[in-house]
């Protein structure tokens, strides 16, 4: 298949996880993807693992300076988007009474803040039939403990879903999300737990998960492909959840 032949994706947070996974799959089907990372060291060694339609460019999703440069960054490398991918971003999870404004302010800058601004900057290079796709979380729809400020932040990023979608109607750019469950990606290296605490957290969840395991990145990727794609070209304001039903299944 080659879906995205002659199309360039705009991918943060690219260097692993759903964000590696997206990237590579619309390379394989024809298209060329920038990628955005904050360390120049692990841009670079993703781009050796992508090949020769790969771009990087060193961007902190929750630094203004570095958001107001994005669109300059990706001129260097094209004139048109076809797809913003929103993916940036980490989780850290304290309880309510040991949250500080630091926190609070870190996950917002980067996940907030960092989509919002990520897509407006894009908007000049997209045209009729392109799309963004947000990445908001199973943490929207299900509580959990220590989840608050992720949470919310989330719940934030969901909302564009909507806002965007009625703005960019008349421009014929569809918006949409997904929202992952449990994926095995780096989200819990920013929390401070060690590598023993990390690996019981996760056993402690994939029981609770109906498919008894955690989903592959991979399988993210092809929701965020599928809508970017033409097969989903009736879909707009949507978030399609790729958690194993955990949201829904108790």
């Amino acid at each position: 298949m080659q879906r995205f032949k002659n199309k360039t994706a705009l991918i943060t947070g690219g260097t692993n996880g759903m964000g590696f996974a997206t990237a590579q799959q619309f390379i394989s089907e024809g298209g060329k993807a920038i990628i955005t990372g904050r360390s120049e060291e692990t841009v670079n060694k993703v781009l050796n693992r992508l090949g020769d339609q790969a771009f990087g460019i060193v961007s902190d999703a929750g630094n203004m300076k570095d958001l107001m440069n994005l669109q300059q960054e990706v001129k260097k490398y094209t004139d048109t988007i076809e797809l913003v991918f929103a993916n940036a971003g980490y989780g850290k999870f304290f309880p309510v009474e040991n949250v500080d404004e630091g926190h609070f302010n870190e996950l917002f800058n980067t996940l907030v803040k960092g989509s919002f601004f990520t897509v407006q900057q894009m908007l000049p290079l997209m045209g009729r039939g392109s799309s963004v796709v947000f990445n908001t979380s199973v943490a929207t729809e299900i509580a959990m403990p220590n989840f608050s400020i992720y949470s919310a932040a989330k719940s934030a990023v969901q909302s564009f879903i909507k806002t965007f979608a009625v703005e960019l109607t008349e421009r014929g750019i569809r918006v949409n999300g997904i929202s992952p469950g449990h994926i095995k990606t780096n989200i819990f290296n920013n929390t401070g737990l060690n590598a023993e605490q990390i690996e019981n957290a996760v056993h402690g969840i994939i029981p609770t998960i109906p498919f008894k395991r955690q989903g592959e990145p991979a399988e993210v990727a092809n929701t965020v492909l599928f809508l970017a794609s033409e097969e989903a070209s009736y879909i707009h304001g949507a978030e399609i959840k790729v958690d194993a039903g955990i949201s829904v299944i108790r």
